[in-house]
């Protein structure tokens, strides 16, 4: 929460929203440190999806004030259907890629709300097949 001069409360943003482009893509995640986020009430399954933005590092600010908060994070876009959905983010990054900043968020899937991904990409070009792995 962040507290104006003249005293009025204004709750900050809990979501970030896919406002253009094709839905997203998940990809499942089967890393070690990923384990570690499955800590929840409700079962599901981390996934990461990779969307293009132009102000990655303030994202993932706004994710880690609202986790700060002891809040849930949302990635709220469109389905292949129209429809608007909403999974919880539980990990973010920003980096620099050829296309401009991407953010990179680990989200949590439960069972049949959007579907899983099974191929993968090397989309960053680079010699490393486990791209994830770059985390520092």
């Amino acid at each position: 929460m962040v507290l104006l001069p003249d005293g009025e409360n204004l709750i900050m943003d809990d979501r970030i929203t896919i406002i253009e482009g094709p839905p997203p893509t998940f990809e499942s995640v089967n890393q070690g440190w990923v384990f570690g986020l499955q800590e929840s009430p409700s079962l599901g399954d981390i996934a990461i999806t990779r969307v293009r933005t132009f102000n990655g590092t303030a994202l993932v600010e706004r994710c880690y004030h609202t986790w700060s908060e002891h809040q849930t994070m949302l990635l709220e876009f469109r389905d292949p259907d129209g429809l608007e959905r909403e999974v919880p983010i539980v990990a973010a990054r920003a980096i620099e890629g050829d296309e401009g900043q991407m953010l990179l968020l680990w989200v949590r899937l439960v069972d049949g709300e959007v579907e899983l991904e099974l191929g993968y990409d090397d989309d960053l070009g680079d010699d490393i097949d486990d791209d994830f792995g770059l985390l520092d």
